[in-house]
């Protein structure tokens, strides 16, 4: 499999996303390359990840003798107290602006680094080495770094751009088919929102890429899913305007995860999956979606057997609470509730230019709980 390059163009900054299957060891050549003033490094890790793989990325970097912190990762890691602890750490180190932090993980642990990168002395260098699908596939890009507050989830953050992102297809490999199934979420938000043929496309090979983890439609995939999402940070840095179309689904998904507490009993990317089918409902409902879309989408998810029933998640009297989360959106401009919707397979309404009452999203949602 060829190694590929894309390169995402921001106000703020460029920086190169590389492709490979098996180019995790080239991790210390490319910094080398990429940031020749680096003396120190830490590698901020998760913990379940193989050993082999931390091993071989450490021998990438024998040269720089990384800082190695494994944490034990799930939502509840993103807080002000952990952040701090490793801002300790780096300081206790005495890492300079010119050094560099590295991500060695999933979504969360990519925007834990990137929120300690950005606070540290104001900005020490960030690498993202993202390893599951959902990171490969949309986290690892766009800048966002975050950690959670008791109100909600990514309500605390920062932009921040990394230096450059290495994804290496491979260590997809270890990933059990539920951590596949979410990232695969993001994949398809990005042909619901913006691309009709990916869609067309994934609808043919997504059982290929999610039974059998193909390699090479993975990377393909992750490779058209990466453009898109790099296509609209490079017109909306800072989620002005067009960026926000990335929140299609991620508003009720949110509200979803927040009533079960961000716990393991729903992962973000089967949020995401259900959230987008329920904007999908409600856009039909609304008479933006034809039936025919609406019923390309059911067929997708089906076929993939992908979550999209509120009920066999959540109980009435849970309603209320997804709703308390979904209110508190980053994106909402007033007591309404702000929705990205869509009108067809490829095609989003604008932003901020569909809103609707917490009592009308009840209503809904309670309708769709049968």
């Amino acid at each position: 499999m060829k190694n590929t390059k894309i390169v995402v163009n921001t106000k703020s900054k460029s920086y190169p996303i590389y492709f490979g299957d098996g180019n995790l060891n080239t991790t210390g050549t490319l910094i080398k390359k990429n940031l020749p003033n680096v003396k120190k490094i830490c590698i901020i890790s998760d913990k379940n990840l193989p050993l082999v793989l931390l091993k071989k990325l450490s021998k990438s970097l024998k040269k720089y003798n990384p800082k190695i912190y494994r944490l034990s990762v799930s939502e509840k890691i993103k807080n002000f107290k952990i952040a701090y602890q490793l801002i300790e750490n780096m300081l206790n180190d005495n890492f300079n602006r010119s050094d560099c932090i590295i991500s060695f993980g999933g979504g969360i642990l990519g925007d834990l680094s990137a929120f300690i990168s950005s606070l540290t002395k104001r900005g020490v260098k960030f690498i993202n080495i993202p390893t599951t699908l959902l990171a490969q596939g949309n986290a690892s890009i766009g800048g966002k770094t975050a950690i959670n507050s008791s109100q909600g989830k990514n309500l605390i953050g920062t932009f921040y751009q990394p230096e450059f992102v290495l994804v290496d297809i491979s260590m997809l490999n270890s990933l059990p088919r539920r951590e596949i199934i979410c990232g695969y979420g993001e994949i398809l938000k990005h042909s619901l929102i913006l691309d009709r043929k990916f869609f067309l496309w994934l609808s043919l090979n997504a059982k290929k890429i999610i039974n059998n983890k193909d390699n090479n439609l993975l990377k393909i995939a992750v490779i058209r899913s990466c453009k898109i999402k790099s296509k609209i940070v490079n017109r909306d840095e800072r989620e002005k305007n067009l960026r926000m179309i990335l929140n299609f689904g991620h508003t009720f998904a949110h509200g979803f995860e927040g009533a079960k507490n961000f716990s393991k009993k729903l992962s973000h990317g089967e949020a995401v999956l259900l959230g987008m089918m329920m904007a999908s409902q409600l856009s039909y409902q609304k008479k933006l979606l034809s039936l025919k879309d609406l019923t390309l989408i059911k067929k997708h998810y089906l076929s993939l057997n992908l979550p999209m029933k509120i009920n066999k998640f959540f109980k009435k009297k849970e309603i209320n609470k997804i709703i308390s989360f979904m209110k508190k959106d980053k994106k909402n401009l007033n007591e309404k509730i702000n929705l990205i919707l869509i009108k067809k397979i490829g095609k989003t309404t604008q932003p901020n230019s569909f809103a609707v009452n917490s009592s009308e999203i009840k209503k809904f949602l309670t309708a769709q709980h049968i």
